[in-house]
């Protein structure tokens, strides 16, 4: 048997990948590419957009840093953040090579320019029986919103365009010289599902005339279920990746959910939230129900036999960042740099001294909108208490407590709706690196949070993918059970702080309702700064 298999989480920022010992069943080695170009929004705010390269580098650097013998390596696979959506021609060069449109690039999973878009397909969908799977909405971030935007205002790239695909199916392609669409990300954010498939092109031209006939065109009719394979690499994915021909390629998987193989979280009522840029809340379950609300829920896309459910927080890491880059005074930043420390080392060492309640401010955590359970990219957050003694800190640690508030309505929808929550497993880096932030979600939602004691939990998990692609495994179920991580650090609540934290969160929940769905203020806002600009 060969000794290793490789598994690369492709992240918003950068790629990480683990060089996995099938024998030992630990990592090996690490590498991570930081990618050159970043995230770019080309002056538009909303935007949020990558150049493919990046991906192509990252992909032959990461390997080539893990200093593998390619004759040991039996397998490869990957998870990428999603909707990432690239435009390709036939020959599967990225658009952005031919055209200087920002429609041409990589639309990341974050990239926000589609809200109108979202919001008119949602119009037509409401009505549709397959909805019901989306949680009753859909959002800006995903497939067909992020094809109308190119539609409406780009069309000749709309035109030249071959496909709209998923980057990791675009990688994948490029590898193995195989197309292929995997089930989790198809169903997640593209509008699929293995009972309906796609939305039929007539009820797409309902929606755009020009979305007429784009199912079985532009966008491959065929999804790979979770027990397939991408395929093998060939001359070009071997040239591109250093590794051998005829290795195996596992099909792609989504960054959030590779972790569920990693940490053997393969049945139902335990689920896993990834704090990461954002947040993903997962959960199986064998019973399907309909819970508004959600990202939406995938049969056989991660996990065979099982139904896993996606909500989640569009900003977490990335709301810490901007207080950071923005509201932070030049005193925090001298006094970090005096004492050798990363501000937000800085600021967390000074939250902790804080109690709960004592900062006096509650905050609504959707700076970047709300993913679930209101589903509107147009929200925006708030941070209510301020005054002119209001220290740095306070605000720092109202706006973790805001993000564990969030948590717990998501986990409370679904157990409104016939889906218990038994137990909660957090990944991430801000998970694993931030004891003061999890101590505030346990005694927040009032449950105990076991935290995963690998660094690359996502990476592992394709890893795990990779080898079933392999053949070591018989499918992913078996790999967790012979491979997965348990937790190392467990997050219990605090009695005294629970309490004072049920008073908050019910302050948070009336907020929460009362801006997420009777107020109408912030879209008055939004209008009255369209009307000034």
């Amino acid at each position: 048997m060969k000794k290793y298999v490789i598994g690369i989480d492709f992240g918003t920022l950068s790629a990480r990948a683990v060089l996995f010992d099938l024998k030992t069943g630990e990592e090996a080695a690490e590498a991570v590419y930081t990618y050159p170009h970043g995230v770019m929004d080309f002056g538009r705010p909303k935007y949020a957009l990558q150049h493919p390269d990046d991906y192509l580098e990252a992909l032959k650097t990461t390997i080539a840093g893990l200093a593998a013998d390619p004759a040991e390596v039996a397998a490869l696979g990957i998870d990428f953040t999603c909707c990432t959506m690239v435009a390709v021609d036939e020959k599967l060069e990225p658009l952005c090579k031919r055209f200087e449109n920002p429609h041409a690039y990589v639309k990341l999973w974050k990239h926000h320019g589609a809200v109108e878009q979202a919001d008119r397909f949602d119009a037509f969908a409401k009505k549709e029986e397959w909805f019901r799977i989306f949680g009753g909405s859909s959002s800006s971030e995903w497939l067909f919103p992020k094809i109308m935007e190119t539609l409406d205002e780009a069309p000749e790239v709309f035109d030249a365009t071959y496909r709209f695909m998923e980057v990791a199916d675009w990688l994948s392609w490029r590898m193995t010289g195989r197309e292929t669409h995997n089930a989790s990300m198809a169903g997640l954010k593209n509008h699929w599902s293995k009972e309906y498939g796609y939305p039929d092109n007539e009820f797409l031209k309902k929606v755009h005339p020009g979305l007429g006939g784009i199912v079985g065109t532009k966008v491959s009719a065929v999804v790979n279920s979770v027990d397939e394979t991408a395929g093998v690499l060939n001359e070009c994915g071997a040239a591109m990746t250093g590794l051998l021909p005829g290795t195996p390629v596992a099909l792609p998987m989504v960054d959030a959910h590779a972790p569920l193989a990693a940490l053997n979280i393969v049945g139902e009522g335990e689920m896993l939230v990834v704090i990461g840029t954002s947040t993903c809340h997962i959960i199986n379950t064998k019973h399907p129900a309909t819970v508004p609300g959600i990202t939406a829920y995938v049969q056989d896309g991660m996990i065979p036999g099982f139904y896993t459910y996606e909500s989640g927080q569009a900003g977490a890491g990335d709301c810490f960042d901007w207080f950071v880059h923005h509201c932070v005074p030049a005193s925090y930043t001298a006094e970090a740099e005096e004492r050798g420390m990363n501000i937000h080392a800085l600021l967390r060492e000074k939250a902790m001294r804080l109690k709960p309640g004592r900062n006096r401010l509650v905050a609504l955590d959707w700076w970047s909108g709300n993913r679930s359970v209101l589903k509107n990219d147009n929200l925006t957050g708030m941070i209510l208490g301020l005054t002119m003694q209001t220290k740095p800190e306070e605000i720092y640690r109202a706006l973790i407590e805001a993000t564990a508030y969030g948590t717990r309505r998501i986990i409370e929808n679904y157990e409104e709706h016939g889906i218990p929550v038994t137990d909660i497993c957090a990944a991430g880096g801000i998970a694993r690196k931030d004891p003061m932030l999890m101590q505030i979600y346990a005694d927040v939602t009032g449950r105990e949070f076991r935290v995963a004691r690998t660094g690359q939990a996502a990476a592992r998990g394709s890893a795990l993918y990779a080898a079933v692609a392999a053949g070591v495994c018989r499918d992913i179920t078996e790999a967790a059970e012979k491979y997965a991580r348990p937790d190392a650090e467990r997050y219990t609540p605090d009695p005294g702080a629970a309490e004072i934290y049920e008073a908050l969160y019910r302050e948070y929940k009336k907020l929460h309702d009362y801006f997420g769905l009777e107020n109408r203020v912030m879209e008055r806002l939004d209008e009255i700064a369209g009307r000034a600009e």
